[in-house]
């Protein structure tokens, strides 16, 4: 598998509290355990190295609804690949990586207040509002010198004030803390805009796909 999707899945195992990923000739497989997402496949080449035949064989194996594919090329090329059944994601995903260091920890935002914790491997960042709502979050799973950031969120109400910002500059300064050096994501279009930003670089597209169940 790419080094970095490597990376990626097995600090996202940890945050999402899924099985540990099962090595497939393609690259591996995830049992999740939620009825809308079962299990997930995810290919372990990126953009050129992706070839239909590959993408074909493994959608073609799956029978059951709930199950995601994970692949790392844009979905305009994928997309037709996949046959009846699926159904992908409107927009363009994107792996993303980061050299990480440890800055000093920022200030919190005026009128909001943090909290954070750590479990099992897992740290978590929660700003909260003065009335204490959830304005923004987001968590980071290092796995030996690098780490994962996951749900990386801002409430609707409380975006454009640097809360995105605060959120991944105390995510990367405890991942360093704990002996990371390189950061991954998976990110959104509009979340690719704010790490690239702060330092950000895509690695990948990401065409994510659910299967529904085959149309006769």
């Amino acid at each position: 598998m790419n080094e970095t999707v490597r990376a990626w899945v097995d600090g996202w195992v940890v945050s999402r509290g899924a099985a540990p990923p099962v090595a497939e000739p393609w690259g591996c497989t995830v049992d999740v355990g939620e009825a809308d997402h079962v299990t997930r496949h995810v290919l372990g080449a990126t953009e050129d190295r992706v070839d239909e035949a590959t993408v074909r064989e493994v959608a073609d194996t799956v029978s059951g609804a709930g199950v995601w594919l994970k692949v790392f090329a844009e979905p305009a090329r994928v997309t037709p690949w996949l046959g009846s059944g699926w159904w992908t994601t409107p927009e363009t995903g994107y792996l993303m990586s980061t050299p990480l260091t440890r800055g000093p920890v920022p200030p919190v935002p005026d009128g909001y207040r943090l909290r954070g914790w750590s479990r099992g491997g897992v740290t978590h960042v929660l700003v909260a509002a003065a009335d204490g709502s959830q304005a923004a979050r987001g968590r980071i799973v290092p796995t030996g010198t690098t780490a994962v950031a996951d749900r990386i969120e801002t409430a609707a109400a409380h975006r454009r004030r640097g809360l995105g910002r605060f959120v991944m500059h105390t995510l990367a300064h405890a991942a360093v803390a704990q002996g990371a050096e390189t950061g991954v994501l998976a990110a959104t279009p509009d979340g690719r805009s704010l790490y690239e930003s702060l330092g950000w670089s895509v690695e990948a597209r990401l065409t994510s796909a659910k299967f529904t169940g085959r149309t006769t």
